[in-house]
């Protein structure tokens, strides 16, 4: 089954009063490019970020990006009572010795260095790392849902244009016989037309048989024929078939050329215009076909 490279998936997941957000998202590319962005207290697992994403996505535009969403609470800084205990015991002393009046003393403690700080350094425990890693895997999971959703919709619309690009070549063949016929009458008209022309009728067979022969499409069907069907197996297989898929179209796109070039039929290069317009849809999504 066909998947696209266009995909998005979101998680958040909680640990002691943080809210760890989780967003990828993905678009085509030849290769895997990811860019990420993740949270400081994370940055050490980086690579294991990155090895769990390339495992699953494989190829594509993708953007990564984690970030942690702390309680109000937790974010508070400490007060250092005992060192703003000394600073009181001490100003008040001064206060009074100089007869100092209307201090705002939780103003001025608040103020004083060190009485309100956060100098502990955050470390990355093995419990949190695993509740982040599990948002990591989901919200990556959430993305190859979306594109497997995404490149079912694919598949359905390769499986229309493929139908129709069949249904315009079998509507081909009532005018490829036609021609033959009318190509025979246009040259004996022609020559009919000049009364003094000699010509051996024998001959002029042989000449009509290489000009039709040179015109003849039927190995142009058959390989055409071919390259649908093995499009349709192709969708069939695993994922990740997206190039082979584009490589499917250019042949083709060959064989529909081809036909056209040897149409010498109006009917015919109409036909022949419509399978192109089909094909050139066909090439515009695969490049999204994972």
């Amino acid at each position: 089954m066909i998947q696209s490279m266009t995909g998005f998936g979101k998680t958040v997941v909680a640990y002691k009063g943080k809210k760890i957000n989780v967003e990828i998202k993905s678009l085509n590319s030849k290769q895997l490019d990811l860019t990420t962005r993740i949270a400081p207290l994370y940055r050490e697992k980086e690579m294991e970020i990155r090895q769990l994403i390339a495992e699953q996505l494989v190829r594509g535009k993708v953007e990564f990006c984690i970030w942690i969403e702390k309680d109000a609470t937790t974010e508070a800084a400490p007060v250092n009572t005992a060192l703003m205990q000394g600073y009181y015991n001490q100003l008040k002393a001064f206060a009074e010795q100089n007869q100092l009046e209307g201090i705002d003393w939780m103003q001025t403690l608040t103020r004083m260095p060190d009485v309100l700080t956060k100098t502990e350094v955050e470390v990355l425990e093995d419990e949190e790392w695993t509740v982040a890693r599990q948002g990591v895997c989901e919200a990556v999971q959430h993305l190859v849902d979306f594109r497997i959703q995404e490149g079912a919709a694919l598949q359905k619309k390769f499986s229309e244009k493929i139908d129709n690009i069949e249904q315009l070549l079998a509507s081909i063949e009532p005018y490829e016989k036609a021609r033959v016929e009318k190509i025979r009458n246009r040259i004996v008209d022609g020559l009919k037309q000049i009364p003094e022309a000699e010509y051996d009728k024998n001959r002029l067979e042989q000449e009509l048989i290489y000009y039709i022969e040179k015109l003849d499409i039927s190995e142009e069907k058959q390989r055409l024929t071919n390259h649908l069907k093995y499009f349709r197996e192709t969708m069939a297989d695993a994922p990740g078939q997206g190039k082979k898929l584009g490589f499917i179209a250019q042949e083709m796109g060959r064989e529909i050329n081809t036909t056209g070039s040897k149409s010498n039929q109006a009917e015919m290069q109409n036909i022949v215009v419509k399978m192109k317009d089909e094909l050139e849809q066909i090439k515009e999504q695969v490049l999204n076909a994972l």
